[in-house]
């Protein structure tokens, strides 16, 4: 039996806290989404892959702008001109020089064709907007560092790029990221030139093929994820529907069994179902069918104790209004006999019939305890032999060795089982006959019979004699005298204790009953 304490630790394990006013298909899409989501958070990596392909790029745009920078001093006049705009060609990068006072000297753009592209986003197709305002969105959630606009002065000098005013005066961050009016990232580094007159080297390049990987990442990670959302939440809905809807149709037949509207309601078995929901369909219906066959035991009951106890008490009833017309004494002893029969029988029923409606219930709540039956039946016999209660019936007992038959149960219920068989034995047996007990372990189960000398049980009413209030008592016995409930407590006591009872021929094809109780053996 469960104790308090595992009863409230089991409801503690199965109770929800924060999430008990959620449905159950709710759950399911909140358990797949969040692993989406936890998935969607290489949208963060995806930022620092970017920051750390710009970084080298500027890295390497700082480089190119020493080397140009070593390439170009020294070298004047056309020649410069020639080399600076093969170098840009080469680097894809915009070579300007200019004077330390800030005028500009050489652009190789003006000496030859530009080399990367600065693109205007309003002649660009609508894609590229949604393109752009995806980039800005994404880069707003995960917190990315806002770029400086790209300038694009009407008068090219050198106070208007701070990478070459830094240079200049010889400040060592003389490099940066911008942003071009297309939102792709611009690269500037500048050099301060050897040559006498302290000019700048200004190198410009567009980090487009940047943007481009990026947004391509982003694409595939994007259709990724939502080809897992639509099957997550695919798989979600089918989790649902096979878990939820049965869920849902064994929650509507419990209510309507406990509503009571249909006299048989059928709660789905779920025969296909091998899994836990399947389970516990056969459980649940299962436990209606039993619940439904103790209704109606309980209601046959109540009607057989209305016949039963009409009986006496009608009898009771014609005797009590007879007496006070009867003057004769000798007819009104017989009367009071007849009263004093009829209480005594109504006393024994009403007796019989509390054990029998309350037994079920004792049962499960009784402790069992290991039990010797070989000692037990000892008891009895000694206790009916000092009570008279065999007449000239002799009983015959087999006592089995210490040890060799127990069995785990409740020692009185089962002393009420051999006692009831041993009284239905002694009724049905002839004067001066004998009644044989034995009881035998076999390794796994105990077996106890008890044999009679009386006519024995027709074999077609073998299995209703166990029924309650069905009696069938010998013809030298008083009328009521039993109940016709000692059987039938007998048959449920044993069921309780996981054994069975029958009755069958004697062996030895001697006239007589042979009762067989099977209980397993206690280990």
């Amino acid at each position: 039996m469960d104790s308090p304490k595992n009863n409230v630790r089991h409801r503690d394990e199965l109770e929800l806290r924060w999430s008990a006013r959620w449905s159950l298909t709710s759950r399911i899409l909140a358990v797949n989404i969040l692993a989406l989501a936890m998935l969607a958070g290489s949208f963060f990596w995806l930022d620092s892959y970017r920051i750390r392909l710009l970084d080298e790029r500027l890295a390497q745009t700082q480089t190119e702008a020493a080397l140009i920078a070593s390439a170009l001093d020294g070298v004047g006049g056309a020649e410069r001109e020639r080399l600076a705009v093969e170098l840009g060609e080469s680097s894809r990068n915009r070579i300007r020089i200019y004077a330390q006072e800030g005028p500009l000297l050489l652009d190789s753009w003006a000496l030859g064709p530009p080399t990367y592209e600065m693109r205007d986003p309003a002649t660009e197709p609508w894609k590229r907007h949604v393109a752009r305002w995806m980039d800005q969105a994404i880069e707003t959630v995960v917190g990315a560092e806002r770029l400086p606009p790209y300038p694009d002065p009407a008068v090219d000098t050198l106070s208007e790029w701070p990478s070459a005013v830094a240079a200049r005066d010889g400040n060592p961050e003389s490099s940066r990221l911008m942003l071009a009016e297309d939102r792709t990232p611009m690269v500037a580094a500048a050099v301060r030139m050897q040559d006498e007159d302290g000019a700048v080297l200004l190198v410009t390049g567009n980090a487009r093929d940047i943007r481009g990987n990026v947004r391509d990442e982003r694409l595939r990670l994007a259709i990724i994820i939502a080809i897992a959302a639509l099957i997550s939440v695919l798989l979600s809905l089918f989790l649902a529907r096979t878990i939820v809807r049965p869920l849902r149709r064994l929650a509507l037949a419990a209510q309507r069994v406990r509503l009571g509207r249909a006299r048989e309601v059928v709660v789905p078995r779920l025969p296909s179902r091998r899994d836990e929901i399947g389970l516990l369909a056969r459980a649940l219906s299962d436990m209606s069918q039993a619940l439904r066959l103790r209704i109606d035991a309980t209601e046959a009951f109540a009607a057989d104790v209305a016949h039963e106890l009409k009986n006496p008490l009608a009898s009771l009833h014609s005797a009590v209004d007879s007496l006070s017309r009867v003057d004769d004494p000798e007819l009104q002893r017989q009367l009071l006999d007849v009263i004093r029969d009829d209480a005594r029988r109504l006393d024994r029923l009403i007796t019989d019939i509390a054990d029998a409606s309350r037994l079920d219930a004792e049962l499960s709540r009784a402790d069992f305890e290991i039990v010797d039956i070989g000692r037990l039946v000892e008891t009895i016999l000694a206790a009916r032999e000092a009570r008279g209660l065999d007449g000239n019936v002799k009983i015959a007992f087999a006592r089995p060795r210490l040890g060799a038959a127990r069995v785990l149960g409740d020692e009185s219920r089962l002393a009420r089982v051999i006692g009831n068989l041993l009284d239905n034995a002694v009724s049905f047996s002839p004067e001066n006959g004998i009644v044989r007990i034995g009881a035998t372990g076999d390794g796994e189960n105990v077996v106890v019979t008890v044999e009679d000398e009386g006519p024995g049980v027709p074999s077609d009413i073998r299995d209703e004699i166990f029924l309650r209030f069905h009696s069938i008592r010998p013809e030298k016995e008083d009328f009521g005298k039993h109940s016709g409930l000692g059987l039938a407590i007998a048959k449920t006591i044993v069921e309780g204790h996981d054994g069975t009872i029958r009755v069958e021929d004697r062996d030895d094809s001697s006239r007589g009953a042979r009762f067989v109780i099977i209980l397993p053996m206690a280990s």
